[in-house]
């Protein structure tokens, strides 16, 4: 039987990151029964990591321009470096303004140009790509899925970025499916792949930032009908994804009259054979937490993505963090294939165009011209730092199984990522299939567990 080595790093809200002495780690009694066993790494196998990363836009690009070009460099390599901090291997973008760009805009305002001929990624040669070529320089194996949240207003009613729906009218859907194969190929034209589009961000939006409210049967229609077609016209690989839903939450009243996330989206769309057809993947963020479990369950053939984690206050607290690293847990014990944060990094506070305060990975005071690593930094590297496209995860069992989550790399490294919720140190004693060894977990502490 395999015999481990360890390596083991800690994080306390005062102590982020700590490489902890393997002295600490005490070797027990490979007892018959396990009394003293309360976390066994499991063979049982489930699904392939495809990783982690944060979403491009624009307050974030210009936030990061208040840095030094070697301090620039630093965050650049820490977030996207395959040898870096966090290593980065699967990031989303906006298609038009995202609630994080500088002003809302599309990429075809001309009324009426159902032929796309007015189509222009001129604005997102300013910022977003600059943004985006400058990870894939550190790492051109970045995989990039884009969404939008708002389609052009003119195809809209009514006529604005910040509410309303797309008008069902045929000519408007054939117009709008030709916007995402441009988008496609403009970017392609610029030398980005864009390996995965998601029909629309928050398909049940609070609609105070640009957004677009669709129905389960109105994706079902558009991606059968009208998207996958076009894609499949003009010889597109690029994925199709059924995302970013992020319901049941009451969020309006016609949610109240719905059934929930999993029935009034995903059930309806997939269900259809001749929509299934076009969907490789579900993308799921916010309440669609809670529907994760059925989708997976219903369709373990599909892969999975945490698409947009929730951002908070603007405060980056250690409390706030705490429930993000639950988020993860969550996530990955249901199923998804690929977590993703939000704004990778933001001024202070982190105010949005329609003025909600939120959080970031790191903060730059342009006062200052600095990076700050905030708590939810940490929870991304305990999770990412030691795991890579291509693992699987293993199943766990005992009572710290709900606070913990592991990896098992193609080069049979194990990866267990666990937190002590408790306000009191707690004992790890994990079995690790060859030996038993014990570790005393800080309080309030997150926890990255390597087992060469």
């Amino acid at each position: 039987m395999r015999k481990y080595e360890f390596q083991w790093f800690s994080s306390t809200e005062e102590l982020p990151w700590v490489e902890e002495a393997i002295e600490q780690i005490s070797l027990l009694p490979h007892t018959a029964d396990g009394s003293a066993v309360n976390l066994t790494v499991t063979s049982e196998i489930f699904q392939t990591l495809e990783g982690f990363g944060g979403c491009f836009n624009e307050l974030g690009f210009t936030a990061l321009a208040h840095l030094s070009d070697q301090d620039r460099a630093t965050v650049m390599h820490a977030l996207f470096h395959p040898e870096g901090e966090q290593r980065f291997s699967i990031c989303r973008l906006p298609i038009g303004a995202s609630d994080y760009a500088l002003d809302w805009y599309s990429l075809n305002e001309q009324d009426g140009d159902y032929a796309m001929e007015h189509f222009s990624i001129e604005r997102d040669r300013q910022i977003l790509i600059p943004y985006i070529k400058e990870a894939l320089a550190l790492n051109p194996d970045l995989k990039l899925f884009a969404s939008p949240w708002s389609p052009p207003t003119w195809m809209k009613f009514p006529k604005s970025y910040n509410y309303g729906t797309l008008r069902w009218e045929p000519e408007i859907l054939e117009a709008y499916a030709l916007y995402f194969v441009k988008f496609v190929e403009a970017y392609r034209a610029e030398g980005i792949t864009i390996h995965q589009v998601h029909v629309q961000n928050e398909v049940v939006a609070d609609q105070k930032f640009p957004s677009c409210v669709w129905t389960g049967e109105q994706l079902r229609i558009f991606i059968r009908d009208y998207l996958g077609p076009a894609f499949a016209r003009h010889n597109l690989d690029t994925e199709i994804w059924l995302g970013t839903i992020n319901a049941p939450e009451p969020w309006d009243e016609w949610l109240k009259k719905k059934s929930t996330d999993y029935d009034a989206f995903a059930s309806v769309v997939l269900s259809d054979p001749e929509a299934y057809k076009y969907v490789k993947g579900v993308g799921y963020q916010w309440a669609g937490k809670h529907a994760i479990q059925r989708t997976v369950q219903s369709y373990p053939e599909l892969r999975y993505m945490q698409t947009e984690n929730e951002c908070g206050d603007g405060e980056n607290t250690w409390f706030y963090a705490k429930y993000i690293f639950n988020l993860y847990q969550h996530y990955f014990m249901n199923g998804v294939n690929a977590y993703i944060y939000w704004n990778m990094l933001l001024e202070p506070r982190g105010r949005s165009t329609w003025g909600w305060e939120q959080n970031s990975m790191l903060t730059i005071d342009p006062a200052v011209g600095q990076a700050v690593r905030n708590p939810e930094y940490y929870v991304m590297k305990h999770f990412s730092r030691f795991t890579s496209p291509g693992a699987v995860r293993v199943g766990l069992k005992g009572p710290w199984s709900g606070n913990a989550v592991a990896f098992k790399g193609m080069d049979g490294r194990v990866t267990l990522v666990v937190s002590n919720p408790f306000d009191e140190p707690r004992v790890l004693n994990l079995d690790s299939g060859s030996s038993v060894h014990s570790f005393v977990l800080k309080p309030q502490s997150f926890h990255t567990i390597v087992l060469n």
